[in-house]
């Protein structure tokens, strides 16, 4: 209500000021006139001056007086026309002056009602952003989530043998809780069924009976699954499986896309944007992310106030069978069958970059062309873009074998080196790993890189017992990544491996 009290009397003293510009006489032209007619007459008076001196004669004098005489009536009839236009009809004036009051207060309240959001006070980034975060951390649970959801469609048309095989299936699981297998067929098949609910609680048993063992694909089911059924929501619960996900595998397209999607729903378009943007640069057409991607992302960017215009989908890279096909043909026609697709992945990978995949993918093409020595050239790129990450190393290394290529050298220290180098006293220990973890140390100090190799490092240094630098490494690289909660939760998981405790706050 004071909101509306402040406006309304801010409205009113606007056209209070535009009342009194009306009311006000026009004195400007009448002053002009009223100084013309007492300059003709001192002009008058000094025609007789003259007369009397002798300067002038008595026809003389007879012709300036007429002159003038013209004139101060011509100023008179003047200055009466103007007052008569002044005056003007009284019910004219104040009509002019309530009409333009009306479209003052009127008018402006209109368009506030349309353009305004009344209540709601101008924000600060920094309280936009607070805000953001108490969305999240009050948002509804899984629960609440699914009670709100309408009544779920019937069951898709299933045959019978087909239902009673799934009935057997849940009263053989109920019966073997235990059964790892059993549940995940039980997820399955009630995804399958649309039975959201029933299938990602099979699934999270799945994920409780194989504890450590879990991978990323399995956390990213029971995610996907929760959030289907809360019709699209991502919530509390959601949110910590793909955490979960994201600490075992940060490249999880999935669990990527839906971290954005979260980000979305909270009030922070800015980082859902991000997140989407990066995933949809190292990922094909073919995704199955890449496609609600493309048709948010532009205006998600608009909300986050970003200038961003969506690419063309990207060529396909070249498959495994568009490779076979190719070994078994003539060094021309392989050429010119494949070479076009290897040319745009190396030029897309040079300029955005990529998932671990796709660097494979270019080293076995090159290999299958026969160009060894470019092959060589990207396979030291990709061992240095993914030194801290052992899954990717492995996989770039295994490209490298199937196109030919030498034992790639070790860019940094792996899980296996750091595993190894514990054993060893501490001599030993700086010794095999000392010249790896500085390499890593510079090129982050002077090159930034992803959360994963800080992570590496911190470990590293853990494991050479330099608790002191892994600390600071630790704390510059929570600053850096201070906005990515996933980020966040893998150097902590790593300052905690190294032995580090509690950053203070």
């Amino acid at each position: 209500m004071t909101f509306w009290i402040a406006s309304i009397g801010l409205s009113l003293a606007v056209a209070a000021l535009l009342t009194l510009a009306v009311l006000r006489p026009r004195g400007r032209d009448a002053q002009a006139t009223a100084y013309d007619l007492e300059v003709y007459r001192a002009q008058l008076k000094e025609v007789d001056r003259d007369l009397a001196r002798g300067v002038i004669a008595e026809a003389e004098a007879d012709r300036v007086r007429t002159e003038i005489s013209r004139r101060i009536l011509a100023a008179d009839s003047a200055a009466q026309t103007q007052g008569a236009e002044r005056q003007g009809p009284a019910w004219a004036t104040w009509g002019a002056v309530a009409v333009l009051a009306v479209a003052v207060v009127g008018g402006s309240l209109w368009l506030y009602r349309d353009l305004g959001a009344p209540g709601y006070g101008d924000l600060s980034l920094k309280r936009r952003v607070a805000l953001a975060q108490e969305a999240r951390e009050g948002r509804p649970d899984q629960a609440a989530a699914e009670a709100s959801m309408p009544p779920a469609p019937p069951l898709v048309d299933v045959t019978d043998d087909y239902r009673q095989l799934i009935e057997r299936l849940r009263a053989t699981t109920a019966e073997r809780a235990a059964d790892a297998q059993g549940q995940a067929l039980l997820a399955q098949h009630e995804a399958n069924l649309g039975n959201y609910k029933a299938a990602y609680e099979a699934q999270q048993k799945l994920v409780e009976l194989k504890g450590d063992e879990a991978t990323a694909a399995d956390h990213a089911t029971l995610a996907g699954l929760m959030i289907r059924a809360a019709g699209g929501y991502v919530s509390p619960e959601a949110e910590a499986a793909l955490r979960r996900t994201l600490t075992v595998d940060p490249q999880n397209g999935a669990a990527r896309y839906y971290w954005g999607l979260m980000q979305l729903q909270t009030g922070r378009p800015d980082l859902a944007f991000r997140f989407w943007q990066e995933l949809l640069q190292q990922s094909g057409p073919d995704a199955p992310w890449s496609a609600p991607i493309r048709a948010q992302i532009e205006e998600v960017a608009q909300r986050a106030g970003v200038n961003y215009t969506l690419p063309a989908p990207v060529m396909r890279d070249p498959s495994d069978e568009n490779i076979a096909a190719a070994s078994e043909l003539s060094g021309e026609d392989r050429t010119a069958m494949v070479r076009g697709m290897v040319e745009n992945l190396s030029q897309r990978l040079a300029t955005e970059g990529g998932p671990p995949e796709q660097w494979a993918q270019l080293i076995r093409s090159l290999g299958v062309l026969g160009d060894t020595e470019r092959a060589t050239a990207i396979l030291d790129e990709a061992l240095t873009v993914f030194a801290g990450s052992p899954q990717a190393i492995d996989l770039i290394r295994a490209a490298a074998l199937d196109a030919g290529l030498e034992e790639p050298p070790v860019r940094g220290p792996s899980a296996g080196d750091i595993d190894a180098a514990s054993d060893l006293s501490v001599e030993a220990r700086s010794a095999m790993i000392q010249g790896m973890v500085n390499n890593l140390s510079d090129r982050l100090s002077t090159e930034g890189g992803p959360p994963e190799q800080w992570a590496q490092l911190i470990r590293s240094l853990g494991v050479m017992g330099d608790t002191e630098r892994a600390a600071a490494i630790r704390d510059e690289a929570l600053a850096i990544f201070a906005n990515d909660q996933p980020a966040i939760d893998q150097i902590r998981s790593a300052a905690q491996a190294a032995g580090l405790p509690e950053p203070t706050e």
